[in-house]
């Protein structure tokens, strides 16, 4: 009777602990990135080089799901911003733009935390043709998935992600700073690589 009673509050704890971020292992990563100099905490599984992407789903600007696996077969470019609406996101998302009409073949993917409203509008506003831009403000699946969740803000961390045809993670980079620019040039280079 005793150990019957012990299993079920083991049990109650661990569907109480799990069930507060819906069925994700909570993996935190303090010190990877900061804010204007203020440590930050990472929420999720990052992403390790060399191994399959992990599949996550977001919305489109027409409230459509896309799950990453549509895309294999094609050269992605994976970026996460905090925000379109700052200036650091948009200057990212616009070069990417620009870079991405002179690679044939990548698919350039901009994931955020703003609703596929906010998005819609910013790309008409700024002519971007060339990104799609996908929203995960309703479950995280981009950010728990690949570890670029925020913890204090609920925003995404600046990163850039190359996959290869087959799925595969060829390149990564956390931007350490997030009010800081990624590395195009690295990343570009990375995706002609696989091309």
């Amino acid at each position: 009777m005793k150990t019957t009673a012990t299993i079920w509050i083991v049990a109650s704890a661990l569907v109480i602990l799990t069930g507060c971020e819906g069925s994700h292992v909570m993996s935190e990563r303090k010190g990877v990135i900061t804010f204007k100099g203020g440590p930050l905490t990472l929420v999720g599984t990052a992403p390790v080089l060399g191994t399959t992407a992990p599949e996550f789903t977001a919305l489109a600007n027409d409230l459509s799901p896309v799950a990453l696996s549509s895309l294999r077969g094609t050269v992605v470019i994976l970026t996460s911003v905090p925000s379109l609406d700052t200036p650091v996101c948009d200057l990212e998302t616009r070069r990417f733009n620009e870079d991405a009409g002179k690679l044939a073949g990548v698919k350039v993917i901009t994931v955020s935390m703003d609703l596929p409203f906010a998005q819609k509008r910013w790309c008409g506003a700024a002519g971007v043709a060339n990104v799609q831009t996908l929203s995960d403000h309703r479950e995280a699946s981009f950010g728990y998935a690949y570890g670029m969740l925020i913890k204090e803000l609920r925003l995404l961390a600046r990163s850039v992600i190359v996959i290869d045809k087959q799925g595969m993670i060829r390149y990564i980079q956390i931007v350490p700073e997030v009010t800081h620019e990624p590395d195009y040039t690295a990343a570009l280079e990375a995706a002609r690589k696989v091309m």
